[in-house]
């Protein structure tokens, strides 16, 4: 067995890639201006890795999944973190996003749907931001691992999220793998798809100084997962079980509303929960840690994992089996009944 016929990945699954696109009749995309990857979290790197370096300035919304400020940062460029608002239900201010603008602002880097907060960001608020980038020839970056996940907005809706790529801006990169959406992160297949070639070129070079290509076996299983009729059942399955997973989550936020509140998400498996005592915010490590060790439940740490300004909040995921989140929660009312005086307040700073 060789590298495969294709160093951009197998021609079937680009093609199949493609046609998820396909169906927002703006985002129409050639095969050819998609690269497959092992992962999500790898093409990202490699977008950073081709597109950003030492001089640049990168805008990250935020809050967000944490490798998407760290990595530019780490290669050098100057990061600006564009911050959504609980009170405004974690949306974005355009106006701010003007504001923080440099000279030398060489991305913006949006992710869409959300992690944590599961929000989303409108179509035309993402008008807006083409428009901006397009106004100053600022490239875009999308993180849109979450797509096809819109529980709580129906496709019918004039403000429905479409990717990045359906407004036509050719300086847009966008990433994505079978991993959430489609419940297949065991087949290590993600990829960068971008308008521009000339992205897609420097991606791919980017590329061949990490893993060259993607396993053909794991290429032929997402290739065959994403044909029409086995995507229909991935898709129809996935969304079925957050749509209704949703609302059992809600139900123990109500049930709790004394010691925990959210932002009710609009997409995606996960939600960003806050808890607190007395109105103010319990250390959210400590919960972690101590909710880990008596119940065996695991949530991730808002102020360890996604900055020290989220006290309190913690990230809950409902993607998994009804079964499986009835369980947690029930032992999660449990440690609240029995242990959560335990926790201790976050310090204040």
């Amino acid at each position: 067995m060789n590298y495969g016929p294709s160093f951009t990945g197998l021609e079937t699954l680009r093609m199949n890639i493609a046609a998820l696109y396909g169906s927002e009749s703006e985002a129409v995309i050639s095969p050819s201006n998609i690269i497959t990857t092992p992962g999500a979290s790898l093409a990202n790197f490699i977008v950073f890795f081709a597109l950003v370096g030492p001089g640049d300035h990168v805008i990250v919304q935020n809050p967000t999944y944490p490798q998407l400020y760290s990595l530019p940062s780490g290669l050098g460029a100057e990061v600006s973190l564009w911050q959504a608002s609980e009170s405004n239900h974690w949306q974005l201010d355009l106006d701010e996003l003007e504001r923080l603008i440099q000279p030398n602002t060489k991305m913006i880097v949006l992710n869409n749907p959300q992690n944590p907060t599961g929000a989303i960001i409108t179509k035309s608020a993402l008008g807006k931001i083409v428009d901006l980038a397009r106004r100053h020839s600022i490239t875009i970056f999308s993180d849109e691992i979450y797509r096809a996940l819109f529980h709580s907005i129906p496709p019918t809706d004039p403000e429905y999220p479409p990717s990045l790529l359906a407004f036509g801006y050719e300086k847009t990169v966008v990433t994505c793998s079978l991993s959430k959406t489609f419940s297949l992160a065991g087949i290590r297949v993600g990829w960068i798809a971008s308008h521009s070639s000339s992205i897609i070129d420097l991606c791919l070079n980017a590329r061949s100084y990490t893993v060259i290509t993607v396993s053909q076996i794991d290429e032929q299983v997402a290739a065959m997962a994403l044909e029409p009729v086995r995507l229909r059942e991935l898709t129809k399955r996935n969304l079925g079980l957050a749509t209704h997973n949703i609302e059992i989550v809600q139900s123990f936020i109500d049930r709790h509303a004394a010691v925990c509140e959210w932002v009710r998400p609009a997409a995606g498996p996960v939600g960003f929960v806050k808890f607190s005592r007395n109105g103010v915010p319990v250390d959210d490590l400590e919960l972690c840690v101590l909710l880990l060790e008596k119940k065996g439940v695991l949530l991730v740490p808002g102020q360890k994992c996604f900055g020290e300004e989220f006290k309190g909040y913690v990230r809950l995921g409902f993607g998994q089996s009804t079964q499986a989140l009835e369980a947690a929660l029930e032992a999660l009312t449990t440690f609240i009944s029995e242990d959560y005086e335990m926790v201790p307040l976050a310090e204040r700073k």
